[in-house]
């Protein structure tokens, strides 16, 4: 037994602290939460324009252009693979472009878009009718109705989900390797080459992976309770 345990402390030196190799982690783990938060953003702000665009619709009920154009999109978007996508983003969009974290923010705030639009139109699908019947009864337009009263019930409905969302663009940035862009799992990769040994650097990655999802559940969590105790008062 304590010829394994001296085993392991060896290869964990070897992985993380010969040659100050938990900088290359740490400089990994910085490049994945830099393009998450940055992709996040953006696919807050897409997700938000095609919700509405996907909400559009004539007197008569027929769907408008905005709202097929959004259709379109967003079908495309979930239909096709996250790496895919940032391959022809990287390989033939932008081929010619120095800065690759900028370009995996462009693919994946593009691809979190998509799914954000239906968080937040399924958010705001959510919100009882009759508080936009209510708001259009005190003289408000239905334009002042969406901002001052539907809107700010839907947020509450809307933080959860869009909050996994994050989560799981953090994951998915995993992929960036694709494109040469030392994230944390291309660090790994990168130290069990020289080392000969996997074992150490992807399980330690995935301790870091899974201590800082961990962390955002957790704030995930309470954020939700603090919702719920609101909607009790």
């Amino acid at each position: 037994m304590q010829a394994w345990f001296e085993k392991v402390a060896g290869m964990f030196r070897t992985a993380f602290i010969t040659g100050d190799r938990w900088k290359l982690y740490l400089e990994g783990l910085g490049v994945t939460l830099q393009i998450a938060v940055f992709a996040a953003i953006l696919g807050m702000l897409i997700g938000t324009v095609l919700a509405f665009m996907k909400l559009s619709v004539r007197r008569n009920g027929k769907r408008t252009i905005l709202a097929v154009i959004a259709n379109v999109y967003i079908d495309i978007i979930r239909g096709t693979p996250s790496v895919l996508q940032l391959m022809i983003m990287w390989f033939i969009i932008f081929s010619s472009a120095k800065n690759g974290v900028v370009v995996a923010v462009l693919s994946f705030g593009i691809n979190s878009g998509a799914y954000v639009a239906e968080i937040v139109r399924a958010g705001i699908l959510a919100v009882d009718k009759g508080q936009m019947e209510a708001g259009r009864s005190l003289g408000l337009s239905k334009a002042q109705t969406m901002i001052y009263v539907v809107i700010p019930q839907a947020v509450k409905n809307v933080l959860p989900p869009i909050g996994n969302e994050f989560i799981v663009l953090l994951k998915e940035t995993a992929i960036v390797g694709y494109v040469s862009l030392t994230d944390l799992t291309r660090a790994a990769n990168q130290i069990a080459s020289r080392t000969y040994d996997a074992f150490m650097p992807l399980i330690g990655a995935a301790v870091i992976y899974f201590v800082v999802i961990k962390i955002l559940t957790v704030l995930l969590g309470r954020l939700e309770g603090r919702l719920r105790k609101s909607d009790n008062r």
